[in-house]
């Protein structure tokens, strides 16, 4: 039985590597910065509808809102990531008997 081989990966590189991750902390930089301003949006609304009320509704809103903001921005950026550094296509086609990256 022959032993299935894998394509290496892009990311397997270390220069490569390094600036995936580094493109990726842009990412999220950018992310936060949205996140915070979203955030800020959500509670002035909250405010100017319902006054001043419990901390805990401002709070929940915050962490949820950013939360959210922040872990849908930290996918993408992997999805990002992974395709930009060809990480995908060393996965999706594998090596044929050749050795050769095989095509569908």
């Amino acid at each position: 039985m022959a032993c299935a081989m894998r394509a290496p990966s892009p990311l397997e590189d270390p220069e490569t590597a390094a600036h995936a991750w580094g493109r990726y902390r842009r990412i999220l930089r950018a992310t936060g910065a949205a996140a915070l301003v979203v955030v800020a949006a959500a509670l002035a609304v909250l405010y100017a509808q319902d006054g001043p009320v419990s901390i805990h509704l401002y709070i929940a809103a915050a962490l949820g809102i950013g939360g959210t903001v922040m872990l849908g921005g930290a996918l993408m950026g992997l999805v990002f990531l992974s395709n930009g550094t060809g990480h995908d296509a060393a996965v999706a086609h594998p090596p044929d008997e050749d050795g050769k990256a095989g095509r569908p």
